[in-house]
């Protein structure tokens, strides 16, 4: 069972998508992760909200001690995974690993509960070994590692020894938030230098004043949760 997105998709590209009972009402990367799958984790549908909206809600469900999403006790119940992907970096993209274990407890469940953490870009492989590990699909997740690792590796021959521009990644445009975590590491990647951002780091608050005082020659605006048109508007 996959309680994020991003777990979803390494679940796939190990070739477990037919293992995959139960995913989250955002979960729509492969197009099939939620066909014959039923959704656990719920939550607010935000897409008639612009971003500061978004923002506020978020802010106050905090506030109040709120969660953001909603755990389907009884259709966890009826599904019995062995193991459960879910995180607790961020308490805004996805259920904590404790409200989890919290509910398993209540449900007299034993699925394995492993939590995705991670705050580098070779993390991001890393947890791709880990569900690996715990799936039965080391070889896979070994193979899908090296594959990546050598599309890294050719990207990095292709922008080495060339002018490095100054890049600027916003995570989330009103209030405007600088990138965090792995983010910075992938324009390290692709050949852009950073500046307002946080590596390894949570993504913070900033303004549009410090951003123009980084003085960024390319600005990529991804806000998180987006997708492209989204993201455009």
């Amino acid at each position: 069972m996959s309680l994020l997105p991003s777990a979803t998709e390494i679940v796939y590209a190990l070739g477990l998508g037919d293992q995959l009972v139960g995913v989250t009402f955002e979960c729509d990367e492969p197009a099939s992760a939620r066909r014959n799958k039923t959704v656990v984790i719920g939550g607010r549908d935000t897409s008639g909200m612009d971003p500061a909206a978004i923002d506020a809600y978020v802010r106050a469900q905090l506030a109040a001690g709120q969660d953001l999403y909603t755990l389907h006790a009884d259709a966890l119940a009826a599904l019995a995974p062995d193991v459960i992907l879910t995180q607790d970096l961020c308490r805004v993209c996805a259920l904590p690993t404790g409200h989890v274990e919290e509910a398993l407890d209540y449900l007299g469940c034993t699925a394995e509960v492993v939590s995705l953490d991670p705050r580098s870009l070779d993390e991001v492989l890393t947890t791709i070994m880990t569900v690996g590990q715990h799936t039965g699909t080391q070889q896979e997740a070994a193979r899908l590692v090296a594959a990546l690792r050598a599309r890294l590796a050719a990207v990095a021959d292709r922008v080495a020894g060339r002018r490095r521009p100054a890049v600027a990644v916003i995570e989330w445009v009103d209030p405007p938030f600088t990138a965090g975590h792995w983010v910075p590491d992938l324009v390290m990647a692709a050949g852009g230098r950073l500046v307002a951002a946080r590596p390894g780091a949570a993504s913070v608050q900033t303004s549009w004043d410090q951003i123009t005082a980084a003085e960024p020659e390319v600005v990529v605006v991804a806000p998180c949760g987006f997708h492209l048109d989204g993201s455009a508007a």
